[in-house]
């Protein structure tokens, strides 16, 4: 809701009229900001129910709260200097690489209970829940 307010704010604010394209570079920023952010959600929601359901809900919880964080980070960076959106950008990857990586490991897991019997959930809920507070290192 925060990104399309400031769409709207800027839309109205540079032409006047709807949503159009050209406009201030402000207005450029703000709405390839948003186009970014519109274009990672779907990979965000898949590998984070995924992440959620194959391996722990707790960690793919916390992970995901701090996207959402990171996003937010990343479309107020986006609005000042281009260079000011990395911090947020990279965080965001390596979030993503987190839930991928449970997403994987639950699916092994699945795979070793159904092949050859042997259980390792508790191990990796165990390795999850301690590597999630890591994320919060910049």
């Amino acid at each position: 809701a925060f990104f399309a307010y400031k769409l709207e704010h800027e839309s109205k604010h540079c032409n006047g009229k709807g949503f159009q394209r050209q406009g201030s570079s402000c207005f450029d920023r703000v709405y390839t900001a948003n186009q970014n952010c519109g274009h990672t959600y779907p990979t965000f929601l898949a590998v984070l129910w995924c992440a959620g359901l194959l391996c722990s809900q707790a960690p793919a919880a916390f992970a995901g709260l701090m996207y959402l964080f990171v996003r937010q980070k990343y479309f107020v960076g986006y609005l000042g200097e281009r260079t000011q959106s990395t911090p947020g950008y990279l965080f965001g990857k390596r979030i993503i690489l987190f839930l991928f990586l449970m997403s994987v490991a639950g699916i092994l897991n699945y795979y070793l209970i159904y092949f050859f019997g042997s259980d390792f959930e508790i191990h990796i809920k165990t390795i999850t829940s301690a590597i999630s507070p890591l994320l919060l290192i910049p």
